[in-house]
């Protein structure tokens, strides 16, 4: 039986993953809603010295959009700059952190990493009501893509690893959102989180076998126009 590593294991598409996942495979979960630090080099180093594994699914992130914390609304001349320095420290550096005590401690492995359609453009400003999602977050998302292509070239062949960008997902957001997010894609809706068990499925097997350093896009065609 293999064994995969969620990190994010508690957020929407982790727990998510963790369900798919349990059904053939052992998973072994990752969370700062568990007591794990990801941005604690000392806690990485040793958690995946102690805990070896076949896949690593990395779908952890700071993402203003589902912060239940967040009182305020920004644009971004009053976005805070020590709010993007830790959407950089976690959704970057811990990031590759988590990746390369990974890659250190098991050959014959995959990574998959998750990056974002904000990654790959800038949210349109008419889905947040005059203000304006975290410039931060689409900075950090922009660079998982270029982190992924460079641990690519560094890591094989021993271990493999390739990047998603999922769309938006459904989850409680209010209904004016999702109108006019679905509106703006061309399959005419918000994506189902289960919607990304197959592709993620895929890039943790040995049917991906020849890919690496991939990019996949699953946003309903968002990103096309």
């Amino acid at each position: 039986m293999k064994t995969v590593v969620i990190a994010g294991s508690e957020g929407i598409v982790g727990s998510e993953l963790c369900k798919y996942f349990q059904q053939n495979s052992k998973v072994l979960r990752l969370d700062i809603q568990l007591g794990h630090d990801l941005t604690n080099e000392k806690f990485v180093k040793h958690w995946f010295k102690t805990n070896r594994a076949n896949h690593l699914i990395n779908c952890f992130a700071i993402n203003d959009h589902v912060d239940k914390c967040k009182k305020k609304q920004y644009t971004l001349f009053d976005f805070p700059l020590k709010s993007f320095s830790k959407y950089l420290d976690v959704n970057l550096t811990a990031l590759f952190s988590v990746c390369r005590e990974f890659a250190r401690n098991n050959v014959d492995s995959t990574i998959v990493n998750f990056s974002s359609t904000y990654g790959m453009l800038s949210p349109h400003p008419e889905l947040y009501n005059g203000f304006h999602k975290d410039i931060a977050y689409g900075v950090s998302k922009a660079g998982v893509i270029n982190l992924t292509r460079y641990l690519a070239a560094h890591l094989s062949p021993n271990v493999r690893i390739n990047c998603v960008v999922p769309g938006g997902i459904l989850h409680n957001q209010e209904k004016k959102f999702v109108r006019k997010y679905s509106k703006l894609t061309p399959l005419k809706r918000m994506m189902n989180v289960k919607e990304l068990n197959s592709i993620i499925d895929y890039l943790s097997s040995n049917k991906s076998s020849y890919v690496t350093g991939a990019i996949f896009v699953i946003d309903g065609g968002y990103t096309i126009w």
